[in-house]
């Protein structure tokens, strides 16, 4: 983290010369960033790391004579710090971002395709937002806080009722550590449960498949008219809004290509305001890890409707911006830490629908 009023000292990773001087040019643009140095390979940039101590990396996925992953999983272990990797937009360059989040990488920026010179000013924008992020992070103690539930076995089915109730969760930065986490922590037999993680298309594809390998339930991106069931989480797709509907006596997800909300597609406040005038008491919200309000608004929503609401609390939170936004303007009934947040939300599901009166500030669980 840096002092107060320092620039956030950058070292760019990258092979590609050109690549290396579009960052550090985009960068220079922002006078609260200072590119400390540039390296070719891995070689170099831990020489570069020891001598210039940066704030945050920027790491390209694929390079010469040491991979990213394998000199990402090195920094984690000998010299853990913020780290944000430079993807390519392939099948194979999602499946290796989403490998080096779960590694420790704080996020992950897409290189840009296409018009090059009409992507700059949004790319300079992620970049400068994404690094100041990365530098607020405290690698050390998130690596630590979600290992032991991440390493539980899938838990067993919990004899109880869930009375018919439907889980909404919201994530962005921090997501895809945290949400294996909660999965990991939750029965084969869960709640059905609808997910919006900020994610670009392609790459939600792959976090779905890594999921429904690793999870004890069934994991998929959701597609359209796709009937919720339990047992089953259904993840946004990188492109499209996801809202819950009501066909009959069916609950189905609805995809949509509408403009972005919150700055977002897929937005969690579409996710969360469908689920409170669709669910209302019947529905469960979650809003985890994430830079941004995204999610606020629409839990709110979902509290005045009669739902029970959750956030990640500060301390296990990558990125305390979504769950602080939400629990700052009334959304959140209870925080819990990330270890916590499976049995906090079965238990939510268990409860009956008299609980819907306003409850304080919540209880912060260890």
């Amino acid at each position: 983290m840096t002092q107060r009023g320092s620039p956030v000292r950058v070292l760019i990773v990258d092979d590609s010369a050109v690549m290396r001087q579009l960052l550090t040019s985009l960068l220079a643009e922002d006078p609260e960033i200072e590119v400390v140095g540039t390296a070719a390979d891995p070689h170099i940039a831990r020489e570069r790391i020891k001598a210039l101590n940066p704030d945050v990396v920027t790491l390209d996925v694929e390079m010469p004579h040491m991979d990213g992953l394998t000199f990402l999983r090195k920094i984690m272990t000998l010299r853990p710090m913020p780290v944000v990797m430079i993807s390519t937009l392939t099948q194979r360059g999602a499946e290796t971002t989403l490998e080096a989040l779960e590694i420790g990488a704080v996020d992950f920026i897409a290189k840009p395709t296409g018009d090059l010179a009409a992507g700059l000013p949004e790319l300079a924008a992620e970049l400068s937002r994404k690094i100041k992020a990365a530098a607020a992070v405290r690698v050390g103690a998130r690596r630590a806080a979600p290992a032991p539930q991440a390493a539980r076995p899938p838990q067993p089915p919990r004899p109880r009722s869930t009375s018919g109730k439907i889980v909404f969760v919201g994530a962005s930065t921090g997501g895809v550590e945290a949400l294996k986490a909660l999965l990991m922590g939750l029965p084969p037999d869960c709640p059905p449960i609808l997910i919006t993680q900020h994610m670009p298309p392609r790459f939600t594809t792959g976090f779905a498949e890594r999921l429904d390998r690793q999870c004890p339930m069934r994991v998929s991106e959701a597609a359209h008219d796709d009937t919720i069931e339990p047992g089953h989480v259904y993840i946004a797709p990188g492109s499209h809004h996801l809202e819950i509907a009501r066909v009959g006596t069916r609950h189905v997800c609805r995809l949509s290509e509408g403009p972005s909300v919150s700055g977002h597609r897929p937005s969690v406040d579409v996710l969360f305001r469908s689920a409170a005038r669709v669910c209302g008491r019947s529905a469960v919200g979650a809003i985890l890890t994430g830079m941004g309000k995204d999610g606020a608004e629409g839990l709110l929503e979902m509290r005045q409707a009669g739902a029970i609401t959750l956030g990640q609390d500060e301390e296990s939170a990558l990125i305390y911006g979504m769950p602080r936004a939400a629990f700052e303007c009334g959304a959140v009934m209870h925080q819990h830490s990330l270890a916590r947040m499976a049995e906090a939300i079965l238990d939510a599901c268990e409860a009956n629908a008299s609980h819907a009166g306003p409850t304080g500030h919540g209880a912060h669980a260890a």
